[in-house]
């Protein structure tokens, strides 16, 4: 049946509801539509398109999109955010998000020069800044300064929770400073950034812009308050801590992620000012009393580029073990999709480029092409959803699988737990890098699987395989390699007792060493020996 509505979502993690009439793709499957020209097949194609956003002011690139929109529908056309306003697409429109898209393009040359004459200053400011002095009696302010769509669940979510909710053991519970909401915080207070529509149509200068935005804001509402130092969860283009430890004079801890210039190039999209991204990730490096890593290939990388070793932390990431526990019950979840009786062979992510869904879902079609007998007993459950998800359906299509396979989509972070307690096995099949860097993630899934006291069967990659161990915490595999994931899937399958040892050892393992209170504990120790307790 040939699609009438196309429906466009600004972000993977929204749910509409969608009929079998309607064509859905997300914001990043537009723009590949447009850049690879398939958009001009498909103009006026549409009875109706509709684009799904948290915010219809707060649409990124509002001119584009709505064009886009425009020239794919035949009839009705509009947008509408998660407070059902809704936004007609007319012509006139158009002309007014033309207009501000002129206005727009006019100011990104005085404002890009205005953010570099900033970073010149802050980097002569800082080689002349004294020595900081801790004060624990004052609470912390805990700063995240990302721009995303609202979302339900994903790593990033998990460790901001599990910082904040474990400083207050070490120090006081934390302020929180946040451009994205984030549930289930145990803070002092909590304050969500307000932004406005400005520079929407220009990503770059929107993420440079944000640092006013929050500057003035922060300085507004803690005008007079104490803090003890800032935590801040490093963003792309961002430069607020240094700036906000200055004006307070008061330490920084800097959560360096991941080079961003380089995950745009390789996992998600291009930015325009890459050296500009480098030299303000320099910035906050050097300007950090402490540097937060969650692996030693990001530590290296970090002092290649000339950030004293002293400073940096190589610290993994963790778990709370009471959310994440083998007493979790998932029945309800087995009930669901009809798994009771069945060997669930488990994997939970946003199907990034670096998660490898789709090596799994081939390991499991080789499973039963080449073991028919399982056909029967075993079943996949793929919980989450992203960017490969279209490539692991094609994987499961090829070997006929479709049916032995579920694919949840994306659940809300507090169902997480429940849907890995529905699981017998948990797969973290991690695919090496592409352009042969090493793999410098700390998979927070790992050490919820290791929390279940489940069976794993894991890429040996970097961190993965230096945490987990052959035959005593998992069975191990050659990252990338769909034959070595199907015969460990296979091993784990056939030896059940084995699979309860390693679940059991690996449990043992993640409570002695990697929860979010020793995580956090680490931290504020390492502070504490970079910065004097007054």
């Amino acid at each position: 049946m040939k699609s009438k509505n196309l429906m466009v979502l600004e972000s993977i993690h929204m749910k509409p509801d969608a009929d079998s009439e309607s064509t859905v793709i997300t914001t990043g499957e537009l723009g590949q539509w447009i850049r690879s020209g398939k958009i001009w097949s498909r103009l006026f194609k549409y009875r109706e398109a509709s684009l799904l956003v948290s915010r219809c002011h707060l649409l990124n690139r509002p001119f584009l999109c709505a064009l886009a929109l425009r020239l794919l529908s035949r009839g009705k056309c509009f947008i509408k955010d998660a407070y059902e306003i809704i936004q007609p697409i007319t012509w006139v429109t158009l002309c007014r998000l033309f207009f501000n898209f002129i206005s727009d393009f006019i100011r990104v040359p005085f404002r890009l020069r205005h953010h570099q004459r900033t970073i010149q200053g802050l980097e002569s400011a800082i080689s002349t800044d004294e020595p900081k002095v801790l004060r624990l009696e004052y609470p912390p302010l805990y700063l995240r300064t990302d721009l995303t769509q609202k979302f339900l669940a994903g790593g990033s979510i998990t460790h901001t929770a599990g910082i904040v909710n474990n400083l207050y053991h070490f120090a006081s519970a934390p302020v929180v400073f946040t451009t994205v909401h984030v549930p289930d915080l145990a803070a002092n207070s909590i304050h969500e950034v307000e932004s406005d529509d400005r520079n929407r149509n220009f990503t770059d200068i929107l993420l440079l812009e944000t640092n006013e935005q929050i500057l003035k804001q922060s300085k507004s509402k803690y005008a007079g308050f104490r803090f003890s130092f800032i935590y801040q969860r490093y963003s792309v283009y961002n430069y607020v801590g240094v700036v906000l430890a200055r004006h307070f004079r008061i330490p920084l801890i800097i959560e360096y992620n991941g080079p961003e210039a380089w995950v745009g190039q390789n996992w998600s999209k291009n930015f325009k000012y890459e050296s500009l991204i480098d030299k303000i990730e320099i910035l906050n490096s050097k300007a950090a009393d402490v540097v937060v890593v969650v692996s030693q290939p990001l530590k290296e990388h970090l002092m290649e580029r000339g950030v004293d070793s002293d400073k940096i932390l190589v610290n993994p990431n963790g778990v709370n073990p009471e959310t994440y526990s083998p007493e979790v019950d998932g029945s309800h979840i087995r009930r669901k999709y009809d798994l009771n009786n069945k060997i669930v062979i488990g994997f939970i992510g946003t199907f990034g480029k670096w998660h490898g869904a789709e090596v799994l879902a081939q390991a499991f079609g080789l499973l039963i092409q080449k073991h028919p007998q399982y056909r029967d007993r075993i079943r996949l459950l793929m919980i989450g959803d992203g960017p490969t998800r279209a490539q692991v359906q094609q994987e499961l299509a090829t070997y006929g699988v479709i049916k032995e396979s579920i694919l949840t989509g994306i659940v809300p972070q507090e169902q997480g737990p429940a849907h890995l307690s529905a699981c017998d096995l948990l797969v973290l099949p991690h695919i090496p890098n592409s352009d042969g860097t090493p793999f410098f993630g700390s998979p927070t899934k790992l050490f919820e699987y290791m929390a279940m006291g489940k069976g794993i069967i894991a890429s040996d990659l970097e961190q993965i395989g230096e945490i987990l161990k052959h035959d005593h915490t998992a069975w191990m595999v050659k990252p990338g390699d769909s034959e070595s994931l199907m015969i460990g899937l296979k091993a784990m399958i056939d030896n059940p007792d084995m699979s309860q040892r390693f679940g059991k050892a690996a449990r043992e393992e993640v409570v002695a060493k990697y929860t979010w209170k020793e995580h956090t504990r680490k931290i504020i120790e390492k502070l504490k020996e970079r910065c004097p307790c007054d």
